[in-house]
């Protein structure tokens, strides 16, 4: 019975999330602001953020319009320091941000693969797609409906797996990095940006709707992301914690922004209990 509840709770969790990015892949309100307003968890704008967690202009001047939806908290296409030739998995793809960034950085014999478990994100990335090969002549991208907890993707197949603020919203953590480390090939490489914890949120954010849906509500203690990425059998783990981006990444004028900052203690700010964490990792030979 115990197993059964948890499985129903898992499942209530994704359909929360998959309903929330449902609407903002459909032109609704973003999960922090209405769209044209403010990106997902910034206040300032989706270009504006994706600058200041470092995307250069010519990375985003070749996106096409609506890629780009601030759903970010840091840029893992930088880290994987990706090569020409290679194949790339992003998982929790969004309208297609880091997939076309990879894109031009493996080249045209390269490949990347943007999975995402929401439909209408899933629409929104292959009619992007659409204008980034008219723009670009790229043509070796593709986007794939699933979870991430179980990778529509072969076993040892991929280079490099990237994702960016999306494994924190995952109802089952441990098994999102046993994906991973089953799909990469030997030797090949993860390079996760995400949200982790350096002390734990107090209760009342934890029991926000608008936390979980904005990255906040799943996220775990940096220690407890290592464990799991070092139990799935990577090695070579390497964590970057970076508190800065925090503040930028959900503003005090942001709609959900001020729920989840209301119900912290008076005087404190999320980067107080929360860093913008990039974890590299390596599969063995």
């Amino acid at each position: 019975m115990a197993e059964s509840c948890d499985r129903e709770d898992q499942e209530n969790v994704r359909q929360t999330v998959r309903e929330a990015y449902g609407r903002i892949a459909s032109g609704g309100s973003s999960c922090c602001g209405p769209k044209k307003e403010s990106s997902c968890c910034g206040a300032s704008g989706p270009e504006t953020l994706a600058k200041k967690l470092g995307y250069a202009e010519e990375e985003l001047a070749a996106l096409p319009e609506g890629a780009n939806l601030g759903l970010s908290c840091g840029n893992p296409a930088a880290v994987a320091r990706l090569k020409p030739g290679e194949i790339v998995l992003d998982l929790g793809s969004g309208g297609g941000f880091d997939v076309f960034v990879c894109a031009e950085k493996v080249g045209p014999k390269g490949r990347v693969i943007g999975v995402d478990m929401t439909p209408e994100m899933i629409a929104r990335a292959r009619r992007n797609l659409a204008a980034f090969r008219e723009r670009t002549g790229v043509a070796h991208v593709e986007f794939r409906l699933g979870e991430i907890e179980h990778i529509p993707v072969a076993d040892a197949w991929v280079d490099v797996v990237i994702s960016n603020c999306v494994i924190n919203l995952s109802p089952d953590k441990p098994q999102v990095w046993r994906e991973i480390a089953r799909v990469l090939r030997p030797g090949g490489r993860a390079a996760v940006s995400d949200l982790a914890l350096v002390r734990a949120l107090p209760t009342a954010v934890l029991e926000s709707a608008e936390a979980l849906v904005g990255c906040v509500g799943g996220a775990v203690l940096v220690k407890e992301t290592e464990e799991m990425a070092r139990a799935a059998g990577l090695v070579e783990i390497e964590l970057d914690s970076r508190p800065g981006p925090i503040d930028d990444i959900f503003p005090e004028n942001a709609d959900s922004s001020r729920a989840v900052l209301a119900a912290l203690p008076a005087g404190q700010k999320l980067s107080d209990y929360m860093v913008s964490l990039y974890v590299s990792a390596h599969k063995p030979c």
